[in-house]
């Protein structure tokens, strides 16, 4: 079965095995108007993932995404209340987003601190700062222009999941078609080794915190419109949603392997499986215990393929 670990289709057989099942045992499923549903709900995570996915190549994490989303999007927001436009705010949001992600960076890259610490310190302080600027209050009235980005479609299919595709290609192509992307496998794989062969490394550890930060602040910008409001306490949790997503995927968690292509399959089997449980009336306590047992699975898979390197 060399060729079945070759082409990574265990989480390809996998989503299709969730699809069969729910399909039979749920008429609702393989409506379109669900499967169009299943895409909707997936786009927040598969943006977060995709921006997870480059961290983890570098044998990183990010802990601080889903308090990033709540930070830039508690922002957006109060600027669009005030009369900003929203394309402006949106801008602002995602800039600050990158200046989040930078400030991670930094501090794993030439600071040369542990980026679960650095990310679990950051996930608290940016979450802190977003229960401060709003004081807990969700911010509401957000202009009518705004409500097309999360709540609009193209061509019948949401604008939301066009913007997950847009943004895979972009990331897929970067990592799969360029210099830079070959940079962050080879980081991943022995950061020592990429810089003697003249990788400058440091560089590289902050940009792909950067694209963590900017993809969390649209993903934000995202779900924001979608609710027509910014919850202070909004991607709580996400980060663990985006790490089991790219870890399904096929991505190791001690980086140098992994596809982006595993990362959006990876984000659908967690969708399907949301979606499928909801379809079925299973208790949301249960829907948090099996999202619990997935993230077992991976991580134990994870760790067995990287005991067979």
């Amino acid at each position: 079965m060399s060729w079945f670990r070759r082409y990574r289709l265990g989480p390809l057989l996998g989503l299709v095995l969730l699809v069969l099942i729910l399909s039979i045992t749920s008429q609702q499923f393989l409506t379109v108007s669900n499967l169009l549903d299943v895409l909707l709900q997936t786009s927040v995570n598969a943006l977060l993932a995709i921006g997870m996915t480059f961290v983890i190549l570098t044998a990183g994490i990010d802990l601080s995404v889903g308090s990033t989303l709540a930070l830039t999007s508690a922002l957006a927001a109060e600027w669009m209340v005030g009369g900003t436009n929203p394309w402006l705010a949106g801008i602002a949001a995602l800039c600050i987003g990158g200046v989040a992600g930078a400030f991670n960076g930094v501090l794993v890259a030439y600071a040369r601190l542990a980026p679960f610490i650095v990310t679990l310190g950051t996930m608290t302080l940016f979450r802190g700062l977003t229960e401060i600027y709003t004081n807990g209050q969700p911010i509401f009235n957000l202009p009518n222009s705004f409500n097309g980005l999360g709540n609009g479609s193209i061509l019948k299919i949401p604008v939301p999941v066009w913007i997950t595709i847009v943004m895979f290609f972009i990331a897929w192509a970067v990592l799969s078609r360029t210099v830079a992307g070959r940079r962050i496998y080879a980081i991943g794989g022995n950061e020592k080794v990429a810089y003697l062969a003249g990788v400058r490394a440091k560089r590289y550890l902050v940009a792909v915190y950067v694209v963590s930060g900017i993809l969390a602040a649209l993903a934000g910008l995202i779900l924001t419109s979608r609710l027509a409001t910014a919850e202070p306490t909004a991607g709580n949790g996400y980060e663990l949603d985006a790490i089991t997503a790219v870890v399904l995927g096929g991505t190791s968690l001690f980086g140098g392997e992994g596809t982006l292509v595993g990362t959006i399959i990876g984000a659908l089997i967690l969708g399907v499986i949301d979606n499928g449980l909801n379809l079925l009336n299973v208790s949301s306590f249960y829907q948090d215990a099996v999202k619990g047992l997935v993230i077992l699975i991976a991580i134990m898979l994870d760790r067995k393929k990287s005991d067979g390197r």
